[in-house]
């Protein structure tokens, strides 16, 4: 089996930097835009080109774990290729991602340099370890507001409420107890709604729960991956 994570809005592969070193057969895509190549304007788009990265890898038995807009991805994934996936973990997301205009505005007025949203950005990584800050901080310079405006302004489309029945592919859904972007009642909902879901909440874990608990998250992994073989 091959486990893929796919990232959120403007963030990248560094996210998974915990899971990445756990798990050593597995691959974190950095989607076009982040920071190489151009964004694409919607999940529909982001998947296609998932879709293309996966097949000219010729990976098998794909375990595709998405965080927050990796997991809108995901689901669109399960959606249009099921018979291409093995399994789906979703990770702090939902099956509709409402964007508060808050964090819109933040990236549309970003300050001098950048300063503002910067300061704004890394206040979700609060929960993760201290020293990991200096490169996250890095890397979203590198990606910076407009990337992040173009990620949020797809997620704030993407709505998949009414057709979770159709995906029977097993499912672990991860969410942090404290997150305030995709709560756990989004958790709640995506179970509810889709025929083989389980769901794990982790407790003080806020919206980046991979790096803040990544030791119970690649736990359950490793759960959830096993009961696949």
């Amino acid at each position: 089996m091959k486990l893929v994570f796919l990232h959120g809005a403007g963030s990248s592969s560094l996210s998974y930097y915990y899971q990445l070193r756990h798990f050593r057969n597995s691959k974190a895509i950095d989607l076009p835009g982040h920071s190489t190549g151009k964004a694409c304007h919607d999940i529909d788009s982001y998947l296609e080109w998932v879709r293309g990265f996966i097949t000219a890898r010729r990976y098998k038995d794909v375990v595709l774990c998405g965080h927050a807009m990796g997991g809108a991805i995901a689901l669109q994934y399960a959606l249009r290729y099921p018979e291409e996936l093995k399994g789906l973990i979703l990770m702090g997301t939902g099956a509709r991602l409402h964007v508060h205009p808050d964090y819109l505005e933040r990236c549309r007025q970003p300050g001098p340099g950048n300063s503002k949203w910067l300061a704004r950005y890394m206040k979700s990584f609060k929960g993760v370890a201290t020293d990991m800050h200096p490169v996250l901080s890095q890397r979203a310079v590198e990606l910076g507001p407009e990337v992040e405006l173009n990620d949020l302004l797809a997620c704030d489309n993407f709505d998949v409420m009414d057709q979770l029945g159709q995906i029977n592919l097993p499912t672990q859904v991860l969410c942090g107890s404290e997150d305030v972007m995709t709560p756990v009642k989004y958790a709640d909902y995506l179970t509810e709604h889709m025929q083989n879901a389980r769901k794990t909440i982790i407790e003080g874990g806020s919206h980046f729960v991979q790096m803040e608990k990544f030791k119970m998250v690649n736990e359950e992994i490793e759960h959830f991956m096993a009961s696949l073989k």
